[in-house]
């Protein structure tokens, strides 16, 4: 039968809780300080480092960059984005120092 849940999903490294299953909150606290792209519901982009947020999805970056239709338009050093407006968070695949 089953003894605990210790070993159903460990691979893939970063402060794992006690369970198998990641809850979105897990999420958000684990990419604290890493690079994301979060999307607005207007479809502007803003790449940069996540500095905080709170529970209404408020966010603060760093370093931030605003891309409209895939083009960049602007950089800011620091940016505030009010949560109502976040359609979507996701980490950056690809490093900020990219030059161009």
């Amino acid at each position: 039968m089953s003894s605990g849940g210790g070993s159903d999903k460990s691979g893939s490294g970063g402060g794992g809780g006690g369970g198998a299953v990641k809850t979105p909150s897990d999420f958000l606290k684990s990419i604290r300080g890493r690079p994301v792209v979060v999307k607005l519901n207007s479809g502007v982009d803003y790449r940069g480092i996540l500095a905080c947020l709170d529970g209404y999805m408020n966010i603060a970056m760093e370093q931030t960059e605003e891309y409209v239709n895939g083009q960049l338009k602007n950089k800011y050093g620091d940016a505030f984005i009010r949560g109502n407006n976040v359609l979507y968070i996701s980490t950056s695949k690809r490093t900020l120092t990219d030059g161009s």
